[in-house]
């Protein structure tokens, strides 16, 4: 808050967030989310999330010998947003993805306290769009003018409330990242297999695994059928993807009847791409 005078003037909370999100460029400017880059670096030359489109990405991970490598924000570089986007008595809220896959959150941690800003650093468990849930849902909050502990609430409930299914063409990148061992990857390699896992808890576990593309068309209709069953509504649903299109499309198809609102197929970011490889997917629900 500050002071006008004898007006006192509450000035909304800052929204930040780092590029992991996948998000409409619209959106983010229409909430006022900033986000801050990841970087990476392909065959010895680094690119900011800023500086790179993704379909020039594809082309630059398909051609290079090696896997690249992310990389968090600096802790001075989450420093200087914090400092330029408020003053000393403004609140800020800044969700990050997933300590499971980044050191993101213990930077903006590490920059809060070098600002010298009154910055909470939450972890959402996520990435992709299902970090979008919590940071559009805060933004929301914030432009209204909720308190922070009413957004931490919201935040949380969300972050309790959905589910994050994530499928593989390839094992490739997830063995030379050293996600999972080279015999998996072997296996995978010579059976052209599909592995479909989940995102919770900040832990990434298998689900199923299987032969050819079926496997996924397959559990898209054991999801449909479960989602029936259980009743439960769905506020959201968001599918990314990386160079994976025609299963992305399908599953739209399938599971738009569950929601009102449209949901949006987006291709993902490099952060997440440079994990999955190309042919991956995820879907994204947020429950009521």
């Amino acid at each position: 808050m500050r002071k006008m005078g004898v007006q006192i003037v509450n000035m909304p909370i800052k929204i930040v967030t780092d590029s992991s999100i996948t998000i409409e460029t619209e959106l983010a400017r229409e909430l006022d989310i900033t986000i801050v880059p990841l970087s990476v670096t392909i065959d010895g030359t680094m690119y900011s999330d800023d500086d790179l489109k993704f379909e020039d990405f594809m082309v630059k991970m398909a051609a290079s010998k090696n896997l690249p490598k992310t990389s968090q924000p600096p802790v001075g570089v989450f420093a200087e947003v914090y400092e330029k986007i408020a003053a000393e008595d403004d609140e800020i809220i800044s969700i990050h993805l997933t300590e499971a896959l980044s050191g993101t959150v213990e930077a903006a941690s590490q920059g809060g306290m070098l600002s010298g800003r009154n910055v909470t650093v939450i972890d959402s468990d996520f990435t992709d769009q299902a970090q979008k849930f919590q940071v559009v849902e805060a933004a929301r909050l914030a432009k209204a003018g909720a308190s922070k502990e009413e957004i931490l609430e919201k935040i949380k409930y969300i972050r309790e409330n959905t589910e994050l299914f994530i499928g593989f063409s390839t094992l490739e990148n997830l063995v030379k990242g050293g996600r999972v061992s080279r015999m998996t990857g072997l296996f995978g390699s010579l059976l052209q297999v599909r592995v479909i896992g989940t995102l919770k808890d900040r832990e990434l576990n298998t689900l199923l695994r299987g032969r050819g593309s079926k496997t996924f068309y397959k559990w898209l209709e054991e999801l449909s059928d479960s989602i029936s069953s259980s009743g439960r509504k769905i506020r959201e649903i968001g599918i990314s993807h990386t160079q994976g299109l025609e299963f992305s499309q399908k599953a739209k198809e399938v599971l738009q009847k569950f929601v009102e609102k449209p949901i949006s197929i987006m291709d993902t970011n490099t952060t997440i791409a440079t994990h999955t490889g190309p042919g991956a997917w995820a879907i994204m629900i947020d429950y009521e």
